[in-house]
This record gives structure tokens, sequence and C-alpha cells, in this order.
């Protein structure tokens, strides 16, 4: 299993950007799939987080109604979103899955494949 996340840059406040994670190795609908950020010398947080077979979701409070994580099973790819963008989004950001056992883990912990890091720098 390899993800390969891309899409970070920078943006100013208010602005959007679009990351998306590429999967090889699994299906997408078997999986439970997320975002994750860091700051350096923060630990990693959740952002988001897909179930991997009804689509139920999570967000970060303070993402909520500004990101969207979304999945593209076919092409084995998924995304997320980032409108309203804020300078308090900068981070390192990193797509994250695990095999889908029923329960949607939103704990970096949980997640046993992950993404090289993609920085997101949201100026003011």
């Amino acid at each position: 299993v390899q993800l390969q996340a891309s899409g970070g840059g920078s943006a100013q406040t208010g602005g959007s950007l679009r990351l998306s994670c590429a999967a090889s190795g699994l299906r997408l609908d078997q999986y439970s799939i997320g975002w994750f950020r860091q700051v350096s010398g923060k630990e990693r947080e959740g952002v988001s987080c897909m179930s991997g077979s009804d689509d139920g979701t999570h967000y970060l409070e303070s993402v909520k109604g500004r990101f969207t994580i979304s999945r593209d099973v076919d092409n084995s790819v998924f995304y997320l979103q980032m409108n309203s963008l804020k300078p308090e989004d900068t981070a390192v950001y990193y797509c994250a899955g695990y095999v889908w056992h029923g329960f949607l883990e939103r704990s970096a912990a949980e997640y046993d494949y992950w993404g090289q890091g993609t920085l997101v720098t949201v100026s003011s």
C-alpha cells in the first residue's frame, strides 16, 4: 500500500487549495481514509476522515463548513478541498488510511498507512 499526497502550496487568507492523495495497492471502499496536519513542535491532529463502507465523515471542529473530504474509488484518489483558508490552517498535511473495520477512527495512531506530507501555507 502506498499513498502519495500532493496539492499543497501557498494561499492567501480566504483562498482555496485542494489536496489529493493517490492510493495504490488498496481499494478505497475497503479502507477508511483521513487527512491529518502537523505544525512544528505540536502533535499531529486529525482534520477529517471518511469511512470505507458508507461514506460517513468526521471533521475537526475548526474546519467544519470550510473543508470537504471526498474520494474517487474507481481512480483510487481521495481529496481534501480546503476553502476559506485561515493562517492557522498553515501546516504540513498528511493523508492516511487503515483497513476498514466498522468504526471510524480519529486518532493518528489507528492509521497504518501514510503518505508523505505536503506543506500548506496561508498568509494573512
